[in-house]
């Protein structure tokens, strides 16, 4: 699956690696860092959060609108200078009754917002142009797997990475995390707490007995500082990845100096891009706003994770596990899984007897490893509901080598699906995702009704429910995200790359801002009727993009 990708798509897809580890890091312990350090309300946490993300996915706009104008690789470099200068900003422990503190950090959000979209979409656009060489064209889809792989690779550490600070460092001070003292704490210190039995109880459970000792102001004040430390070691991580992606970026750079070059730069070169008429222009223009108008309503289904799928997580699934299950609540023999699988394809993919050899033979110690790693676990073990939004990253990064073999496959004997009929495809799969749901909630109370029986299910779903659905929905992820990313690169109008691409990342946003929806209703409908909104919105998407496929297809000629 690697052989014969040019040696540029391996520094970028590493550069974008260190990035995206560092910012899905930040974004792990960003809303529990609100609430800790500054007492902001769940409500209040989430608007700063929607703001910040609507920013991180428009300013792409703004960010290919200027590289085509200056340059890629100087918006990639100056984008991560900015956003090492944010990460910063948000590393220093400040006390969050600082007059600073808050202007510091919707200034660090402001900084990284801006600097990720330079850095982007613009150094997807210098993947897309590496295959705009004859020789490489063929395998622009599959490069394109192979990349958005590498951003999952990233982000299924970045919340193991996250806890693992946060209880180290708690550890050390002789405490440990429980998700509601922040709140408890900020309330006694303003003096709305009344009764304040639970934060004392909660003291008490503390592994240090001089914290056991303290009074109770003291120890909410010690409690908010160290973990609000925490976190800011978190942020520090962010900067630790943007020195890694770009070291890697400015040390690979000979691989790949010739894409980075727009039709300006081109121009001046004498290498201008091929001219496309007016009309050909248009046509492209017009074929790629129908994708993005399709993409928005896969992000609001597909960005139901973060949302209703955890409100179902938390209040209709087990909160317990034993059986095989269970070894998906553990990220290292999962690691250990999916490097498995690219060493088994390497089986059969190997030219040499000596690397088939060598691929069996990792490929046999990794599945010991993971072995071993689940015997230890318990017997049954107790999940929390935001556990399952490792299974995602997850399958992309094992699942990619199996859908670039199927299509592989189909590609040598001609019969490949053009991008655009991947694009439908990938919402029809998404409808059958929340079929899935539809199926888990027979029989289940609204959510509306959960108070009258205890807060949460008398009967709760086992967890292959949601697995099975994220499943399901990494399917349609890896048929339409990778795949629309191609369609971009290739057909964007070679003066506008720069913008077309930073407007795919619009349309995410803008998918990302519908997802609320979902969640607006939860208390008001029952379960069958947000997951028919989702599969039915799914559908018409995908029987939209078929029906516009021959316009779509023409327009890649």
């Amino acid at each position: 699956m690697f052989k014969g990708q040019p040696k540029g798509l391996f520094a970028l897809a590493l550069a974008n690696t260190g990035e995206r580890f560092g910012y899905y890091t930040m974004l792990a312990i960003f809303l529990l860092f609100l609430q800790a350090k500054f007492g902001f309300s769940a409500s209040a946490a989430g608007q700063f959060y929607a703001i910040f993300l609507a920013a991180v996915y428009f300013m792409p706009v703004l960010g290919g609108w200027l590289a085509d104008k200056i340059g890629y690789g100087k918006c990639v470099i100056t984008g991560v200078a900015v956003m090492f200068v944010g990460y910063v900003c948000l590393a220093l422990p400040t006390s969050g009754t600082s007059a600073i503190a808050l202007p510091l950090m919707i200034g660090a959000l402001l900084l990284i917002a801006v600097g990720t979209g330079l850095f982007k979409g613009n150094l997807q656009v210098m993947v897309g142009n590496l295959y705009d060489d004859p020789k490489y064209s063929a395998k622009r889809d599959s490069a394109f797997s192979l990349f958005y792989m590498a951003i999952n690779l990233g982000s299924m550490f970045a919340p193991t990475a996250a806890t693992a600070l946060t209880n180290s460092h708690l550890a050390k001070a002789g405490l440990i995390y429980k998700a509601d003292i922040p709140a408890l704490a900020h309330q006694y210190l303003d003096g709305t707490l009344a009764d304040t039995s639970v934060l004392q109880g909660l003291q008490a459970m503390m592994p240090g007995a001089d914290v056991a000792a303290m009074e109770t102001g003291e120890f909410c004040r010690l409690y908010i500082d160290q973990l609000s430390v925490a976190y800011n070691m978190g942020f520090a991580v962010a900067c630790v990845s943007l020195i890694f992606s770009i070291a890697i970026y400015l040390a690979c750079r000979p691989w790949f100096r010739h894409a980075d070059v727009n039709t300006k730069q081109a121009a001046a070169e004498g290498t201008a891009a091929v001219e496309l008429t007016p009309k050909q222009t248009r046509d492209r223009i017009v074929a790629l706003c129908w994708v993005f108008a399709v993409v928005i309503f896969f992000w609001m289904a597909f960005h139901q994770n973060g949302s209703s799928l955890t409100y179902f997580a938390r209040d209709y699934t087990q909160t317990s596990v034993a059986g095989p299950v269970r070894i998906g609540f553990n990220i290292w023999p999962l690691a250990l899984i999916a490097i498995s699988i690219y060493t088994l394809f390497g089986i059969f993919q190997s030219e040499s007897g000596k690397g088939k050899l060598g691929c069996g033979v990792a490929t046999a110690a990794l599945w010991a490893g993971a072995y071993a790693l689940y015997s230890g676990m318990d017997a049954t073990i107790s999940i929390l509901p935001q556990q399952f939004q490792q299974f995602n990253p997850f399958f992309v990064v094992a699942l990619t080598p199996v859908s670039m073999a199927i299509f592989g496959a189909l590609a040598a004997k001609g019969k490949e699906p053009s991008a655009p009929k991947k694009i439908g495809l990938g919402m029809f799969v998404a409808a059958v995702g929340y079929f899935i749901m539809l199926f888990a909630s027979k029989g289940q109370p609204a959510p509306s009704e959960l108070a009258s029986v205890g807060g949460v299910s008398p009967d709760p779903v086992v967890p292959m429910y949601l697995i099975s659905t994220y499943l399901v929905l990494t399917f349609a992820e890896l048929l339409l995200s990778p795949m629309g990313i191609s369609f971009v690169s290739k057909v964007a109008p070679p003066k506008y790359k720069g913008l077309m691409m930073g407007l795919w990342f619009a349309a995410t946003a803008v998918g990302n801002y519908l997802s609320s929806i979902p969640s607006m209703l939860w208390n008001n409908v029952p379960l069958w009727v947000n997951w028919s909104i989702l599969m039915a919105l799914c559908l018409i998407s995908g029987i939209v993009m078929f029906s516009m496929l021959r316009k779509l297809e023409a327009a890649t000629a």
